[in-house]
């Protein structure tokens, strides 16, 4: 008989770890606050459209493959992927756009158009990147790291090459001169909750996710992961609550004993908590036993929180691909209105994706699904009518600097911001993701997931090890049954 498992929140962690431990044989029940599973990766239908609310991008599909093997199937047994092309559309302050397709004979072409000799320097770094990419899976992120471990002869011996204590501002300059180079290369550190300036130069290792990993879209969305990721649970006995936010964690003799929603109590002798890790922690019955008070969540470096559209978009599009990212002229301000001086940008970089480019399913005939993601700093302040103004601001933003039409042509739009994080996530100060990935939030340095205090609770997710992303939370929810099977 196995042992009876609460798991907190449905996101990716959460259900991938449900999964897992009822594989082993545990009697595993998932209770999740709210309608649908999926959490920051769930789905709004809205007017004939069908919208990913957060993640967007399917990356690192070996990471994908090696969980479904783990469970006895395969990615094709639950999901059709395609790989695009272009990867994505990147647009540049000067008003010029380019693509970079995936193909790196066309792209390093591309490259030496915007600085002679990149394309040579271009081959090493990828080369550097792929290198970063090898270790990290093979000696890092699969692993539940603790001190002794950095003595491991292959961490010893690539330490150096990881580049763990350079910048990626400074690593990027070492190889191209050219801004419009560094803004391809750093781009996701937009994402990443960073600056280039902050963010540690082991995460070039996602030029290799880009080029040579491939960017890739399931036919259906993104919530088909989640679809799939239920649907093996299922198999497996796993049991789904939806609705029923959790209201205590019982804690006995320094133990969780049980998980309280409302007048429910459902025992437990394991809880694994996939949600915000700040807010689970305030949900002790024993506060004593909390690790980390309002004091150090404060002093956190937070990744940005986002300010959303999902917009039914009456026509085509022709000038956008499916994904597409918008680069300031602020760059360098927009980074700082992120992290040291929080303000609602004016002229920020941001995303946009029209997956209705590639899957019709999702919109209407003769339809575009627009999804505008522009970050913004954790814990702004919002109203009702700051909000429908600043999307305001934004379509007009956007089709100044792309010359396109758009608001005319809107027949559905729903904004997604701050405070909705805040509410449907329970996430810290609103955060679209988490703890930001600099030195001091990598690795051994974020929250373990595993509580220090009370011992049969652990915690899944983008706020524990390894970190940020949905291939990341299919790695935690493996680490974290591995630790959960070695005590």
């Amino acid at each position: 008989m196995g042992q009876r498992v609460v798991v907190i929140g449905a996101g990716v962690g959460g259900l991938a770890t449900a999964a897992l431990l009822a594989r082993d044989g545990d009697e595993v029940t998932v209770i999740e606050k709210n309608e649908q599973a999926g959490g920051r990766a769930s789905m709004l239908e809205r007017d004939g459209f069908r919208f990913d609310m957060g993640p967007s991008w399917y990356l690192m599909p070996d990471v994908f493959e090696r969980f479904f093997q783990q469970m006895g199937t395969t990615t094709a047994d639950h999901l059709k992927l395609r790989r695009l092309s272009p990867h994505y559309r990147l647009f540049f302050a000067d008003g010029t756009h380019v693509d970079i397709t995936g193909d790196l004979a066309r792209d390093k072409l591309l490259f030496e158009q915007l600085e002679p000799g990149s394309a040579a320097r271009f081959e090493q770094y990828l080369a550097e990147a792929k290198q970063k990419y090898d270790v990290s899976l093979r000696s890092i992120l699969y692993r539940n790291l603790s001190w002794r471990d950095f003595s491991d002869p292959e961490l010893q011996a690539q330490g150096r090459n990881l580049h763990v204590f350079e910048s990626m501002e400074h690593y990027v300059r070492r190889f191209f001169r050219a801004e419009k180079m560094h803004q391809i290369l750093q781009h996701t550190l937009l994402f990443l909750g960073g600056t280039p300036q902050t963010t540690p130069a082991l995460y070039s290792l996602m030029t290799h996710v880009d080029f040579g990993l491939g960017v890739w879209y399931p036919d259906g969305g993104i919530y088909e992961v989640i679809n799939a990721l239920v649907r093996i649970g299922q198999q497996h006995g796993v049991r789904y609550l939806y609705n029923a936010p959790v209201t205590q964690i019982e804690v006995t003799s320094g133990r969780v004993t049980a998980v309280h929603s409302g007048a429910q109590r459902l025992p437990a002798d394991v809880v694994v908590s996939n949600a915000d890790y700040h807010h689970t922690e305030t949900l002790l019955s024993d506060q004593r036993q909390r690790q980390f008070g309002d004091f150090y969540w404060r002093r956190r470096s937070l990744a940005p929180s986002a300010f959303i559209l999902y917009l039914g978009v009456k026509g085509t599009l022709p000038t956008l691909a499916h994904h597409n990212l918008l680069f300031s002229k602020e760059w360098d301000t927009h980074f700082r209105q992120l992290v040291k001086h929080p303000v609602w940008p004016m002229q920020p970089s941001l995303y946009l994706c029209v997956p209705s480019k590639t899957d019709p399913t999702v919109a209407p005939p003769d339809h575009e699904n627009v999804f505008i993601l522009v970050p913004v700093a954790s814990g702004l302040y919002e109203t009702d009518q700051s909000r429908a103004e600043y999307a305001d601001h934004i379509l007009h933003y956007i089709e100044t600097q792309l010359n396109i039409g758009i608001r005319h042509r809107i027949v559905t739009q729903q904004i997604f911001s701050v405070s909705d994080f805040a509410s449907r996530y329970n996430s810290y100060q609103g955060s679209a993701l988490g703890l930001a990935h600099t030195v001091w939030q990598s690795s051994i340095f974020r929250p373990p997931n595993r509580s220090k205090r009370v011992p049969n609770l652990y915690f899944v997710g983008a706020n524990t090890t390894p970190g940020i992303g949905v291939p990341m939370c299919l790695i935690s929810a493996q680490v974290v049954r591995d630790r959960l099977r070695a005590t």
